[in-house]
């Protein structure tokens, strides 16, 4: 398994502090977790169905109906490589690390590319993956230039796969409305946004045989029917969703005005973290967690290529708590 941020637990065994007293800043997810609505009985008590709302819901709140509720984002991402046929791959680097691991696993050649590296390597490749807005480093690419990607691999039979977990406070940005072109897949997160990564949904967008090829491998049943209700209601709320969007915007701005000021200014970021590419990551890492915080450290085995990211506070306590330990760390190490 590879290792990812929210390993609340695993840190508070190892520093021998009780989970309640940390402050986990080692996630990409919006803190403020949308509320749950009940859930009625026979969501518990019988197999969920599709014609339940869900599929209308979605389609209503991300602009296609070319759509496939999936249990999280990363089933869809282990299922893809089972769709093609072994071949070459190319995946946009630094980014979630399952993606490149999944492909390998089913057999493709992987090459792990830069930005600029793109337009050498695109015609020797069958598929490319993209994550946009970057996780981790925030990187966001324009959607002309991601369909002009998608278009030369296309005209030979190739995907592009675009995974906009970070997207939903720059739906502007998004790929979803071109989701009917073939050869283009957009995998969207609900758990990130929403604050609810634990109800383990997302959607994949796609032409409608790709989908339901996706859907074969994945399975019956595959979403939860308390799962399905749930989500149906928050992607049905837009008074919410506006909040929810106002306060990530501005709580990103002021993370990223916090780090600056601290004189760790973010090499990048979105409105649900920021990265700081820092020589003193791994004890800025180390400092925090032994003060009950914990931050996500990417270690490169290189301190001048290590990075952090910083994940956005909940509260004025937790503002005033992840600066008081940056001061410290500050007048510590000067």
């Amino acid at each position: 398994m590879l290792e990812h941020g929210g390993r609340l637990r695993a840190a508070a065994q190892h520093y021998g502090i009780a989970e309640a007293e940390w402050l986990d800043l080692s996630t990409g997810l919006a803190p403020w977790p949308f509320e749950v609505p009940p859930i009625a009985l026979r969501a518990w008590a019988r197999l969920p169905e599709n014609d339940d709302g869900l599929e209308a819901a979605a389609a209503d709140y991300y602009g296609t109906s070319h759509l496939l509720p999936v249990p999280g984002t990363q089933a869809a991402i282990q299922a893809l490589p089972r769709l093609r046929r072994a071949g070459r791959v190319g995946v946009l680097s630094p980014c979630y690390a399952e993606h490149a691991e999944a492909w390998r696993n089913g057999g493709f050649l992987v090459r792990e590319l830069m930005e600029e590296e793109v337009d050498y390597f695109i015609e020797h490749l069958d598929v490319l993956v993209v994550v946009n807005p970057n996780n981790p480093t925030g990187l966001k690419l324009a959607p002309q230039l991601l369909l002009e990607w998608h278009s030369r691999l296309a005209e030979r039979g190739g995907w592009l796969v675009v995974d906009e977990a970070f997207m939903d406070v720059t739906p502007e940005s998004s790929l979803v409305a071109e989701a009917d072109r073939s050869g283009l897949i957009v995998l969207r997160s609900f758990g990130k946004f929403f604050g609810l990564a634990g109800v383990r949904l997302g959607f994949v967008m796609a032409q409608a045989s790709l989908l339901k090829q996706l859907e074969v491998q994945i399975g019956p049943w595959a979403v939860s029917g308390p799962t399905r209700e749930l989500g149906r209601v928050c992607l049905q709320d837009r008074a919410a969703q506006l909040h929810q969007r106002q306060r990530c915007e501005q709580a990103g701005t002021r993370l990223f005005e916090l780090l600056s000021q601290h004189g760790l200014p973010p090499q990048g970021g979105c409105a649900l973290f920021q990265w700081v590419r820092t020589p003193r990551a791994k004890a800025l890492h180390e400092f925090c967690a032994r003060r009950g915080i914990l931050l996500r450290l990417f270690s490169t085995g290189d301190s001048h290529t290590d990075s952090l990211r910083f994940g956005l506070p909940a509260d004025e306590r937790d503002w005033q708590r992840i600066a008081s330990a940056l001061t410290e760390f500050n007048g510590h190490s000067s």
